[in-house]
This record gives C-alpha cells, structure tokens and sequence, in this order.
C-alpha cells in the first residue's frame, strides 16, 4: 500500500511516499481503507520536529484522523464492525496511508448523510472545540474571543459557541475575507490577529479559546474579564515564552486563569459520545464543514505547503488514489 511518511524534520518536503505492507490489526484493533485523511496542525507541528521529545522519529507515518470502511477487525473485536463506513482516531499517527489500523474503541459509524471527507473535516476538530469550551466553563451569555479561527478547531469553536447560546462571538483572523466568512457561520465581531479593530468589539471576553498560541499569547491576558479563563487548545504559531505567565500575576486581582487542553485528558468513552453528535448535528444541516481543499494522498507535500504558507481556511483533506 501507499502512504505518507517524515524521511526527514522540517519543511513539508521532508515527507515523502512510501511502499508498505497492509497492515493486519492486533486484539482490539480494526483494519480500515481509507476514503479521507484530515491534515491536522498537530501533523505540521510533528513534521516541524517540535514534537521530537515526545518520540518521533524518521519514517513516521503522520494523520490520526481517518474516515472510511473496515476491512478486518482483530481478537476481541465485534465482528459486525467489519464493512461499516466509520470515523476513527487512529492515536499518534498512522493515518496517511491506503489502509490504516485504528483502536475499535474510537470507532464512529458515519450517517448515510455525512461523506468520509466532512467526517474528517469536523470530527476532531469539534471534539477538541467541545472539550475545549467544556475546559474553559463557558456558559450560555458570555463573551468568547476564538484565536486562530479560521482553522479547523476555530471553525468549529466558534460554531459551537453560537449553539451554546454564547453572548457575542469574536474571533481573530488575517484577512477581511476570512472574516466575513467566519461572521457567516456566526461569529459577530471580527478582529486582526493582534485582538484589535472592531470598534463595537466587546474590549474584554469570559472565554478566550486559543488555537495559535505562540509569543503574542501573554498579550491576550489584557483581554480577559474578571474571572476570564484562557484554554489553548492548539500551538500553531509555536510555544509562548517561559515567562509568560507574569502577566496573570500583573493583573493578580482580577482572579483570571489559564489552561492547557489536550483531548488525551478525555475519557474514550466521552470522545467518541462527542463526536457521534458532532457527526448527527451535521447530518441534521446544524454544523457545516468547511473544507479547503480535497489533494491525492500523493499530494501530503502540497497540503503541508499550503498549511505553512497560512493559505487555508478550514481543512485539508487527503484521499488514496482509489478512493
């Protein structure tokens, strides 16, 4: 089979595609063929090699997320899984390939309404953006800044924080473009990525959700309420400084907070209960898929170019050529 692997760190054209044979899955675990990989930005931070002390290594294959039909289950597993169509977290990477292993316990069957390419496009991403504002408290009323909305969890961060009956929805992004775009899934008010502009803006938020991370992070604090809570859920523009959190000690009285979330904190059991109703609001027309491109597997290099290059609103996804 075909797949996509790091032959070296860095750029995107360190990845390179490879022969493999098909994988056969242990006790617990599913053989998938895949009809749609999401190219996510955990996968262009591992490609970076900012991940490396986590224990990447050359000939990783990246992509975790993946939708299509199962194949072959291994011991354990409910035969009846075999020739179902699912959405499924493959774990640390594994996902850019004709056919992938992926634990039955992710598993998520799709909706006859909601293709493979959609499935990847908000199953991740959404769970996140659930788990994210889950984290962060929020509550129906309250004022919520996503930064880094035009990416696949700040799309569906701010989704959800309109269906959670949220007060008002600002988001950052680069372009006014993007931001009509981001406003017509519901966001009201639209700032540049320094938080500024947009004078009937709310100047402080309840909920900030944070995508990007990066060395403005700390700048952000000044745009929380008392008792505001930051989460950062992703780390695409790179880590804050290690001194960053003086600026919550500057502002000590207000009582605000800040917090990391990884989805790996989750039980499986509530992940997969997640995103089976992202799947089902999607299939009810409640929650759209904004999908930037669909490239060949072949293409994994063009994708992570776009991705660096800052070019793409929503997601990229990725096909096997017989798909």
């Amino acid at each position: 089979m075909k797949a996509v692997a790091i032959q070296s760190f860095g750029s995107p054209e360190g990845l390179a595609v490879i022969d493999l044979p098909d994988p056969s899955p242990a006790g617990g675990q599913v053989l998938i063929t895949t009809e749609a990989i999401g190219v996510a930005g955990v996968d262009a931070m591992v490609l970076s090699g900012a991940l490396a002390a986590y224990g990447y290594k050359e000939g990783h294959i990246l992509g975790g997320e993946i939708a299509g039909t199962v194949t072959a289950v291994g011991d354990g597993v409910d035969p009846s899984w075999a020739g179902q169509r699912v959405w499924a977290f493959t774990g640390p990477g594994g996902g850019y390939a004709e056919r992938a292993i992926a634990p039955a316990s992710t598993l998520v069957p799709l909706p006859a309404n909601v293709s493979a390419v959609d499935a990847v496009t908000l199953g991740s991403s959404g769970m996140v953006a659930h788990f994210g504002l889950r984290h962060a408290h929020f509550v129906p009323g309250e004022t919520v800044l996503v930064r880094g909305a035009a990416g696949g969890i700040g799309i569906m961060a701010v989704q959800l924080a309109v269906r959670g009956g949220a007060g008002a929805v600002a988001v950052t992004t680069s372009s006014a473009e993007r931001g009509d775009r981001l406003r017509k899934l519901g966001a009201t008010h639209v700032l540049d990525r320094s938080g500024g502009g947009g004078e009937d803006a709310p100047p402080a938020y309840d909920v900030i959700i944070d995508i990007a991370a990066g060395a403005d992070l700390p700048s952000f604090f000044t745009k929380l309420n008392p008792n505001g809570r930051m989460v950062a859920v992703g780390a695409v523009a790179g880590f804050p400084a290690a001194d960053f959190g003086m600026e919550l000690f500057a502002a000590f009285r207000k009582s605000m907070s800040f917090a990391t979330f990884s989805a790996d904190t989750v039980p499986e059991t509530d992940r997969r209960a997640a995103t089976a109703e992202l799947l089902a609001a999607a299939a009810r027309g409640e929650l759209d898929a904004l999908v930037h491109e669909v490239l060949p597997l072949e293409q994994a290099v063009m994708a992570h170019r776009k991705m660096k290059a800052g070019e793409v609103f929503g997601r990229i996804v990725l096909t096997p050529s017989g798909s």
